[in-house]
């Protein structure tokens, strides 16, 4: 019976795109705004432990799963257009 949920959570694990609240795909060197923890505009950069954005003003990094939407299964970031 455990077993039965650990394999759910596996599943949905890999389901989760990494992409805006808007539906745009994300990917590194992008510049987007952030939602959470004060980090306002960052650039998307790869970290040992995958996906980061780092603060444009701040340079804190933050990993990708902090940061995502529980309602959308999406990045609460919007992509900055260049």
């Amino acid at each position: 019976m455990f077993r039965l949920f650990k394999n759910n959570r596996e599943r949905k694990k890999s389901q989760i795109e990494f992409t805006d609240l808007d539906g745009n795909e994300l990917k590194e060197g992008d510049i987007v705004m952030s939602h959470r923890y004060d980090l306002g505009k960052c650039i998307i950069k790869v970290g040992e432990q995958g996906f980061e954005y780092e603060s444009i003003e701040s340079k804190k990094r933050v990993n990708w799963a902090l940061m995502i939407d529980a309602a959308t299964e999406r990045q609460k970031v919007h992509k900055v257009e260049k």
